[in-house]
């Protein structure tokens, strides 16, 4: 089922949450909505649900105005951070509760709750959980036993809101894999909040990148990380070098250096600041002829595959990072304190955008 918001606005107060957003949900896939806290993710995914109402706008489901349609009626499926499990029901009774509630013309008999409640163990990897209690289960089991409790009355979207905010590090990204694994095999249309980057780009189909209740930018996670359309992208998503500076025809002169932007060749002494990933720059020895930005290696963490050099302009003292091969740090035998030259492979370049 696809879902579309048109128009949404929300307020709290003086605070504006939402800000005329309009969006489209495609059927079947999953959708992250991400953003720092204060965006506004949060209030969509309520708006959507049917939790909170907007001032304005409208929510769609499967093409049919739903906003007047009371939360019970949308069948939505809802994951909260803190798993809202009952704490004096079984994993069983948890999951069967949305059935055995539902009217008694359509509530499904005690056999097929059995069923479905056990093919959903089945399905979270947890039938041998089904007589424990919330209380005796780890945070990444309780959090798989409210995801299946939500699957359980078959919703025609499944909200999710920051679900594995609560969990350590290495659950989180345990988790992470398993529910794009459920996905792939249930293809229920999902949206899910969170403000973690990683987890966006690792799980969704789609992101949605929201700020101060507005959308950023959507796209496929490849799309947004690799082609950020405004600075607000750029700075979210990974760490990022910035080089200020004044932009004219086509180059940027940032504090003597020049670089080249040659998507403003019109611009004419213009403000302008260049992003650089760290892995974006290339980092040598300096010689006197080098061409590029002088440094000074301030500190080198080369642990794993990649090492972190933390390097110091020699013009102004700007802190610039840089990541390349730890082979590579290893074959060059840079020392703290050296002298190097780094050279930008790849520039993207904003200009008079309140930066």
């Amino acid at each position: 089922m696809g879902i579309e918001v048109r128009n949404i606005n929300k307020r709290f107060g003086n605070f504006v949450a939402l800000d005329n957003v309009s969006l489209s949900f495609p059927q079947g896939e999953l959708t992250a909505l991400l953003g720092p806290s204060g965006c506004g993710k949060t209030t969509l995914l309520r708006i959507i649900a049917g939790l909170e109402q907007p001032d304005a706008g409208q929510v769609f489901l499967d093409g049919q105005d739903a906003s007047a349609h009371h939360v019970r009626e949308r069948q939505v499926g809802f994951v909260f951070q803190h798993y809202a499990l009952f704490k004096h029901m079984t994993v069983f009774e948890n999951i069967a509760f949305g059935l055995r509630v539902k009217p008694r013309n359509v509530r499904p008999s005690e056999a097929d709750i059995r069923q479905k409640v056990m093919q959903l163990l089945e399905l979270v990897q947890l039938d041998w959980l089904a007589d424990r209690y919330p209380p005796q289960l780890s945070g990444g089991q309780r959090q798989r036993i409210a995801l299946a409790r939500a699957l359980a009355v078959e919703p025609r979207v499944l909200l999710l809101d920051e679900p594995f905010g609560a969990l350590d590090a290495k659950v989180r990204k345990e988790l992470r894999r398993w529910l794009r694994r459920l996905h792939d095999e249930l293809h229920v249309t999902s949206i899910f909040v969170t403000h973690d980057q990683e987890e966006a780009l690792e799980v969704a189909d789609q992101i949605v990148l929201m700020n101060k209740g507005k959308v950023e930018q959507i796209g496929a996670p490849d799309e947004v990380y690799n082609h950020p359309s405004s600075p607000f992208v750029y700075g979210f998503l990974g760490n990022v070098n910035l080089f200020h500076g004044r932009v004219h025809e086509g180059v940027l002169d940032a504090g003597g250096v020049t670089l080249d932007a040659p998507d403003h060749v019109q611009a004419q002494d213009a403000k302008g600041v260049g992003f650089v990933r760290p892995h974006e720059l290339e980092v040598d020895r300096y010689t006197a002829d080098a061409e590029g930005i002088v440094a000074r290696l301030r500190r080198a963490h080369a642990i794993g595959p990649l090492a972190q050099l933390e390097l110091e302009r020699a013009d102004n003292q700007e802190l610039i990072e840089a990541v390349i091969s730890t082979e590579r740090y290893t074959q060059l035998g840079f020392s703290e304190g050296e002298t190097l030259v780094v050279r930008p492979k790849r520039l993207r370049v904003f200009v008079d955008q309140g930066i």
